[in-house]
């Protein structure tokens, strides 16, 4: 897989600057999980949610609804809570999350804790796809097992009075179990199947319980802002739309691949083009026809949306939408009623 070159200081994508981060050593080297102990020893679990509410970072996995706000939403009266992962990753030319849990675990992991504590959840489940089993889940589960015993997991984390236990679950590579309602249905051992809303999960959630629901890179955010404040996450990409983001990059490009830019600070010719990213087209004299900006799911934009900044507003205003931002190019030897079929297939036989 493509990466882009160090000249970039990467915050989500840090295997790239740093060798063998999955080590939990060298994560620990390099300021890993000095955001937990902030969080244990310095603030109350509200203050996380308000310090992830001011900071503006909105999910990752396709919706962009305000991650704080989420969090917010669960209620202090019924228990227990639950925070699930979102890993599935099942959208086409979507493959960021399983680049962050096997390549830097730790920041996912650390992520996953912290909104954890901040929702007083003591159980923790990470939903995979099925696909992941074998390498990367072993390389999680290592990171996990490695948590636990540095005291990072389990019980009085850090010596505190907060325990917590974290467990993987792999689905079966069923496209719709990506959807919230439906992971959770899967979790619990029923067929994937969305669940009326509402009530929506932040109310009746896993097992009938208030749950949070949040991606995987959507988490990867939370050490970095617990540790730097909401100010300073909000200096990165735009007002509305504001840190870092991955973008998957793939079809008729020269280098495919996950490349981490700030929101609103790249366009789709930058991308596509750039060198630092997917530095043009793989076949000579062709040009741009149409751009899927979240895989599937989102409309087709024409050559015409190239100069169109990646954020969630600009894109939505183009006519389409980032989504989880896994950008598929199409050049001009494509017929597009042929892409639309075979995407038309796909969900008719994935939903």
């Amino acid at each position: 897989m493509a990466q882009t070159p160090t000249d970039y200081r990467h915050l989500l994508l840090r295997d790239v600057d740093i060798p063998d981060i999955a080590d939990i050593d060298v994560y620990i080297r390099h300021g890993g999980y000095q955001a937990l102990a902030k969080a244990l020893r310095e603030m109350t679990p509200q203050q996380v949610i308000d310090t992830v509410k001011a900071s503006g970072l909105r999910g990752r996995g396709g919706a962009g609804f305000p991650t704080g706000v989420k969090w917010s939403f669960i209620p202090n009266n019924v228990w227990p809570h639950y925070v699930t992962v979102n890993a599935d990753e099942s959208e086409p030319g979507t493959f960021k999350d399983r680049q962050l849990m096997e390549r830097n675990p730790h920041q996912v992991i650390e992520g996953a804790i912290l909104a954890s504590y901040a929702i007083g959840a003591n159980l923790c489940f990470h939903y995979l796809r099925g696909e992941f089993m074998q390498p990367g889940t072993q390389i999680f589960e290592r990171a996990l097992r490695e948590a636990y015993a540095r005291g990072y997991l389990g019980k009085n984390i850090l010596g505190s009075d907060y325990s917590l236990d974290m467990y993987v679950h792999f689905g079966a590579g069923a496209y719709i179990c990506g959807e919230e309602t439906a992971l959770l249905e899967s979790l619990e051992g029923k067929i994937g199947m969305p669940r009326l809303r509402p009530p929506f999960p932040a109310l009746y959630g896993l097992y009938g319980k208030p749950t949070v629901i949040n991606n995987t890179e959507t988490l990867s955010n939370v050490p970095m802002i617990v540790q730097n404040g909401a100010q300073w996450y909000r200096q990165l990409g735009t007002e509305k739309s504001p840190g870092p983001k991955i973008f998957c990059l793939s079809g008729h490009v020269k280098r495919p691949g996950n490349y981490e830019a700030e929101l609103g600070k790249i366009t789709f010719r930058e991308l596509i083009f750039g060198e630092r990213f997917g530095q043009g087209l793989m076949r000579e004299g062709t040009q741009v026809k149409g751009i899927l900006p979240a895989g599937a799911s989102a409309p087709i934009l024409p050559a015409s949306a190239l100069d169109t900044p990646l954020d969630y507003e600009s894109v939505a205003a183009a006519g389409s939408m980032l989504g989880s931002a896994s950008v598929i190019v199409m050049d001009d030897t494509v017929d597009m009623a042929w892409a639309a079929h075979k995407m038309v297939r796909f969900f008719k036989q994935e939903s």
